[in-house]
């Protein structure tokens, strides 16, 4: 945990750190676990405190807007290509059929709308792209509503933990604040992680 610390990723690597997990977070297979909104909204916070990061908000916002995209564009011309592979591919340990298999009915459920909603749910976000490649999803349309996604997310959580930052009671405590958002961040992952479990055990405990 301590090496997915965000403030310890953005004081080891800076700028170039944030960018790499935003790329590799938004569509590659293994940047599921990656902590995407708790860093983005930590490198707002550092902005604003001064520390480690030195520049300017707007700038932030837009580097990790492109690497959010481009993480994206990957990950639908990946699924695209090599989707139905996916598909029949058993679990390893990197790799969690479920987890393509819950991006697909959030896709299904949402249609074009979400490759955007899916950047606000970790998880899905890493495979949503995905599953729209392999289901052929328009390369237009996929274009528009990722590049839409990546500048509502990228700089929207970043201005978020940005503002909040100037808050006296948050700069006071941050090291509070990044323990608790790093709190929230994980805890979707280790709620769906429960569920499968206990299916799991459900699915193999035999019936009287």
């Amino acid at each position: 945990m301590h090496l997915l610390s965000p403030q310890w990723l953005v004081s080891t690597f800076g700028v170039l750190g944030i960018l790499v997990i935003v790329f590799a977070e938004s569509g590659l297979l293994i940047g599921f676990f990656l902590p995407g909104d708790s860093l983005l909204f930590t490198a707002g916070l550092l902005v604003a405190d001064g520390r480690y990061l030195n520049l300017p908000l707007p700038l932030l916002c837009a580097l990790i807007a492109v690497a959010a995209v481009a993480g994206d564009q990957v990950g639908y011309l990946f699924g695209r290509r090599l989707g139905p592979r996916l598909f029949r591919r058993p679990d390893s340990r990197l790799f969690r059929r479920e987890h393509l298999q819950r991006a697909e009915a959030f896709f299904e459920r949402h249609g074009a709308r979400s490759v955007v909603l899916a950047r606000f749910v970790p998880i899905v976000r890493t495979f949503t792209p995905i599953v729209a490649g392999a289901a052929h999803m328009p390369y237009r349309t996929f274009v528009t509503f990722n590049v839409v996604g990546g500048v509502l997310w990228g700089s929207g959580v970043t201005i978020l933990g940005y503002f909040l930052g100037q808050i006296a009671f948050v700069k006071n405590n941050i090291e509070l604040i990044l323990v608790g958002i790093v709190a929230v961040s994980v805890a979707p992952i280790a709620v769906q992680a429960l569920r499968s479990r206990r299916r799991r055990q459900q699915t193999s405990t035999p019936a009287r």
